[in-house]
């Protein structure tokens, strides 16, 4: 291969140059214009909900979330190890605690963990579910990669004990329920609150830039109101709260408004993909690639090898190395939570499948521009790399 594949990329192939030079044009280049109003249509309509406020990033939309859902010092969150920490940080900023339960095989936090920490480790009384005296009141749920977390029994959970829901679908925008009760529901409108990312990575993007919602769409209202400043009267400028500067740029959602036009064919490219990958590792036996959740359609954002390390001992910093070289851009699941400086001394609970998968994802490229060629050549190269890696 004489060029460079990369692991997750922009895809520039419809409206977007279109649009941003019509913001240009109209000088609506800030956070406010029309074009951030047709975005928060395009994702209601897509979401299949009443309300969804643009916002300037996915961390932003999680900590308008724990604001809006009355998450103060020392109050306790919910929180999972193995995902980026853009996550569990707005946790910080409002001055809680999180506690770290384990995840599932799916990636995604273990309902049934969450159950057993709600039980056995907590006291629940007068409707307050209290840790070592200190109240619990919310779970942050994230989708990784794309895969559905165990929604019916994560929510069951949070129902019985009060808690607020607030669903991390940065990684999910198109990723929906297609069984069950949940069945339509959309990632990110099933808990109380749903983050939305659109980081050059993601599966569109507005260069940065976030969305959120919530299920009473009077909140999803105050946090748009929130994320302007708080400002009550734009003539006088009055503020009768303390606000934050997070509103979406006109720019940023007249590039997002091209790319929800194509979104749809994305998530089909996506998974189309993700069926050759899988065709192509079936049989390998240094590497699995991971599947989705029964029962749901995935936007199969990321594409995750999970490697044998009985038969591999080397680490997973030679093997993407060692792609590198081969021109193939590979990348680690995240270093876990809590053990980043910042969390060190966390209260965790039951890890075990978190750092067993932390030490064995690779990640493969999953552009929607990717070819079948490229592909081809990725699964070549990988399963190369892991032979020569192979023990003994």
């Amino acid at each position: 291969m004489e060029h460079f594949i990369p692991l997750s990329v922009p895809n520039f192939e419809g409206n977007e140059r279109k649009y941003v030079n019509e913001a240009l044009d109209l000088g609506w280049v800030s956070t406010g214009g029309a074009y951030i109003e047709k975005l928060e249509r395009q994702l209601s309509e897509f979401l299949n909900t009443e309300n969804v406020a643009a916002c300037q990033s996915g961390t932003s939309a999680i900590h308008l979330s724990l604001v809006e859902a009355g998450i103060g010092p020392g109050d306790v969150v919910i929180v999972p190890p193995l995902t980026f920490i853009a996550a569990v940080n707005p946790v910080k900023y409002q001055c809680a605690e999180p506690v770290f339960i384990d995840c599932d095989d799916s990636l995604c936090l273990d309902p049934e963990k969450l159950r057993k920490f709600c039980e056995q480790e907590c006291e629940f009384s007068g409707g307050s579910l209290t840790y070592k005296g200190k109240n619990v009141k919310a779970v942050i749920v994230v989708h990784v990669f794309g895969n559905l977390a165990d929604m019916e029994n994560i929510m069951a959970v949070a129902e019985k004990y009060n808690l607020k829901v607030i669903e991390d679908a940065t990684e999910a925008l198109g990723s929906k329920y297609t069984e069950g009760i949940l069945k339509g529901k959309s990632a990110g409108t099933i808990g109380d609150f749903g983050a939305f990312s659109f980081n050059g990575n993601k599966i569109i993007t507005t260069g940065g830039g976030g969305a959120v919602t919530a299920r009473n769409p009077k909140k999803t209202d105050h946090m748009r109101y929130l994320s302007t400043q708080a400002k009550n009267d734009s003539h006088y400028y009055i503020h009768n709260e303390i606000g934050y500067n997070y509103r979406m740029t006109n720019l940023q959602a007249a590039l997002g408004a091209a790319q929800m036009e194509e979104l749809p064919e994305f998530i089909k490219r996506k998974q189309k993909n993700f069926e050759l990958y899988k065709k192509m590792f079936e049989g390998f036996e240094l590497g699995r690639l991971m599947e989705f959740r029964p029962g749901t359609s995935s936007n199969k954002w990321f594409y995750s090898l999970v490697v044998d390390r009985e038969k591999i001992s080397a680490g997973m910093r030679g093997i993407i190395t060692e792609l590198e070289k081969r021109k193939i851009q590979t990348r680690t699941i995240w270093g876990l939570i809590n053990e980043q400086i910042p969390y060190l001394g966390e209260i965790t609970y039951q890890l075990e499948k978190a750092p067993y998968y932390a030490d064995r994802i690779l990640n493969l490229p999953s552009s929607t521009s990717i070819t079948e060629e490229e592909i081809v050549y990725v699964v070549q190269q990988t399963k190369e790399v892991l032979e020569l890696f192979e023990n003994g």
